[in-house]
């Protein structure tokens, strides 16, 4: 599709006192009729999203709604049209919310959101609301066992949630002794787990796994069963279309700025990143040269969040 006009979309996360997300169907005639998203519509010229939100849910719901901190914001390429899809957190809200339009309501509980069909743009704010936003890669083990494993603590007693494991140049013996430690010790901090390109490894430890670049390009479907988190590493629009088409749950995408593992090579920049976001609508983390502050700054362009070794490794 040649380069068209962005059609600016703003939509609130409204939640009722039981923690319910308010979720609204599309009508006939629609685009996408039948499908389930959040509240909103598209922003008049020079009117600001906070301005427009609080309009669009007065005339879509019979609300006055405070808008609250921003989500994220998602670009997405629709085959007529590109668009992006601002959300931001409703804090309070005047009134009761009806169908002004006719439209289907539902209270959705947060675990029950992905059942309901969604357009592209609005699976990522999911994402966004139930998966975590930071994502460590660990650094190799080296030679002192003990010493990894309390980096690994340190990390899993801060903000991270979701853990990718990985030793380049282990024994697989000593490996596997090391990952099964690791995970016990992510699973009692409520950390998902996924172990570096070994789906085998991944199946024996029950955990998910994270394919690299190369083992992605040669896989045809998911190599664990739904269920278990598979993963992988694109640098590139083919690698991101594939990993969507083969059931990838998340894939982290970089690099954003230039790193000293690959020194003198420009990144991509959070321009680059977005243009390359809005053509998948599954999660992406963005890696490279980012740490926990650069979070706002990735939702701002899209992404599920930040994944790093260093700058989430505690003295690393």
């Amino acid at each position: 599709m040649k380069a068209s006009r962005i059609v600016e979309v703003v939509a609130g996360v409204i939640r009722d006192a039981r923690g319910r997300v308010l979720l609204t169907r599309r009508t006939e005639g629609r685009d996408l009729a039948g499908s389930w998203e959040f509240p909103g519509g598209k922003r008049e010229p020079g009117e600001s999203p906070e301005a427009a939100l609080v309009r669009e849910l007065d005339e879509e719901l019979g609300i006055r709604v405070r808008p609250g901190a921003p989500l994220i914001k998602v670009p997405q390429r629709y085959p007529h049209k590109r668009l992006c899809l601002d959300v931001r957190h409703v804090d309070d809200w005047d009134g009761t919310p009806r169908a002004r339009e006719q439209q289907a309501m539902a209270w959705v509980p947060m675990d029950k959101l992905a059942r309901y069909t969604m357009p592209p743009a609005d699976l990522p704010v999911v994402a966004a609301l139930r998966q975590p936003g930071l994502y460590l890669v660990s650094p190799a083990p080296g030679d002192d066992d003990a010493r990894w494993l309390a980096g690994l603590d340190a990390a899993l007693a801060g903000d991270v949630r979701r853990v990718q494991l990985r030793a380049p140049g282990v024994d697989a013996e000593r490996w596997q002794r090391l990952a099964a430690a690791a995970i016990r010790r992510c699973r009692k901090a409520k950390a998902e787990v996924l172990i570096n390109d070994d789906p085998a490894l991944a199946e024996a430890l029950g955990v998910g796994v994270h394919l690299k670049a190369a083992t992605l390009g040669t896989s045809k479907r998911r190599p664990l069963p739904a269920g278990r988190m598979v993963a992988a590493s694109c640098h590139g629009l083919d690698e991101l279309r594939h990993a969507q088409a083969v059931g990838c749950d998340f894939v982290v995408l970089g690099s954003i700025r230039s790193t000293p593992s690959h020194p003198g090579v420009a990144g991509m920049g959070w321009s680059g990143f977005a243009a390359l976001r809005e053509h998948v609508s599954m999660p992406i983390y963005a890696i490279g040269g980012l740490g926990p502050g650069d979070l706002a700054e990735a939702r701002e362009h899209g992404a599920q969040g930040v994944a790093a070794i260093r700058a989430l490794w505690p003295g690393g």
